[in-house]
């Protein structure tokens, strides 16, 4: 009885310890991504959608027993509930209760996947090597063909990072801040180099897997597939309103990430106060003095993110020198509208699917639907409405045959009409925007 309420009381500290971390999610892995490298018939399966206790792009909530492998941690990062000087209840798994666990939740039906991280209790490589242990254990000995979400840990060896991409569907190394300057300030040691090139190393190893694919499928025995790295890619994490960079800064390092190295998420992470403080409970004055997490600026940026990866933005286009925060009361999208209106309206039965994309209400989706239909009728704004455009946010930008709803003449009115005046709204959307 003993050994269970010590597992028990594992379980809550180091899943507890995990929840700060938003950098997971699946999309991308699904039951044949990983090129059957592993027993048929076994435990799990992973959706192509997703598995995580997160909204998935499809609007869906999925579950994953996210947790530390443990939270004991040589750092002493002053935003991370988890450092060395945090006056916390320190624990650690090991291998076989953490694969265990893994199965025996996935069995009641209650995970559908793993999310695996470790604070660095020793050097880097032993870290990594329990992290990589837990998953390759799961694969070959427990059968287990569900996702697994594996956190590199920075200053890891290449040997190691490329092992791990071979056991887990995604892997992830945190950025934390969005400067080295903030990174040296709040979390000495650390180095934003040795995160970049963990970055890096997985964006390479990933690159370099799916050329031997390619070549090994032409050759005579192409029957013997090489087995996958990492289907589902790699993410990362960026702490907002810890430290003092602006918005504009924050979405040029994540369009910058996602041009270099092909990142499939950045996730932003909204900077909790509660449980900052030191020994003793004096705050570290190196920390904002705020009231809570700024929620609804985290949303925003995850808002801009959007037009990154699927409206074709480009940083400079969402945030410039005069415009260096994102609007708290309206959208990205409508912003940049509101300042282009030269741009507009644009005429939908003629526009083509990049202009659509611009307008606020019409997203991607949308947009397809609308260069299908057109091809057999014109469309009237009813016929809009049935596609799913958003008539009340795009009806200031378009026309339809030439005709209008309203015009966009008065940018302060249609901002008013438009605005989140109580910054409501903190989940993503489900819309598009």
């Amino acid at each position: 009885m003993q050994a269970l309420l010590d597992l028990e009381e594992k379980i809550s500290v180091l899943t507890g310890a995990a929840k700060y971390d938003a950098s997971c999610a699946s999309s991308g892995s699904g039951p044949g991504a990983r090129g059957g490298s592993f027993r048929s018939g076994g435990l799990g399966a992973a959706l192509l959608n997703g598995v995580c206790h997160s909204w998935t792009e499809d609007g869906r909530c999925v579950s994953l027993l996210k947790v530390l492998y443990s939270n004991v941690c040589r750092f002493d990062c002053a935003y991370c509930v988890n450092r060395a000087s945090a006056d916390t209840k320190r624990s650690s798994f090991t291998v076989k209760e953490l694969v265990d666990l893994t199965c025996e939740f996935y069995r009641r039906n209650y995970i559908e996947g793993l999310f695996l991280s470790s604070g660095i209790f020793a050097d880097p490589d032993i870290v990594m090597e329990k992290l990589i242990e837990t998953a390759k254990t799961l694969r070959t000995q427990a059968g287990y063909n569900g996702y697994i979400h594996l956190k590199i840990i920075p200053g890891t060896g290449e040997k190691l990072i490329r092992e791990a991409g071979l056991w887990a569907d995604r892997l992830s190394a945190n950025i934390e801040l969005p400067t080295d300057k903030s990174l040296q300030n709040l979390a000495p040691q650390k180095s934003g180099k040795v995160i970049l090139g963990a970055i890096k190393e997985t964006f390479e190893a990933g690159a370099e897997n799916e050329e031997d694919r390619r070549r090994i499928k032409f050759l005579p025995q192409g029957k013997f597939q090489a087995p996958v790295f990492a289907p589902a890619g790699q993410s990362t994490q960026l702490i907002v309103g810890a430290s003092p960079e602006d918005d504009k800064t924050i979405i040029g390092l994540s369009g910058a990430l996602y041009k270099k190295y092909a990142l499939r998420r950045v996730y932003y992470s909204a900077f909790i106060p509660v449980g900052t403080q030191g020994r003793g409970g004096i705050s570290d004055p190196r920390l904002p003095d705020i009231p809570g997490p700024p929620l609804v600026r985290e949303h925003r940026l995850y808002q801009a993110d959007w037009l990154l990866r699927f409206y074709h933005f480009t940083p400079g286009e969402i945030l410039d020198d005069k415009n260096s925060f994102l609007d708290p009361h309206i959208d990205p999208k409508t912003a940049w509208a509101l300042r282009h209106l030269e741009f507009f309206p644009v005429e939908v039965n003629r526009a083509d699917y990049e202009t659509l994309l611009r307008v606020p209400g019409i997203g991607a989706k949308t947009g397809r639907r609308i260069i299908e239909t057109r091809r057999s009728r014109s469309l009237s704004f009813d016929g809009l409405r049935r596609l799913g455009v958003v008539l009340k946010r795009a009806r200031y930008f378009i026309t339809a045959s030439g005709t209008f709803i309203d015009r966009a003449e008065d940018p302060r009115r249609i901002r008013r009409l438009l605005s989140d005046a109580d910054g409501a709204g903190l989940q993503l959307p489900l819309f598009e925007f």
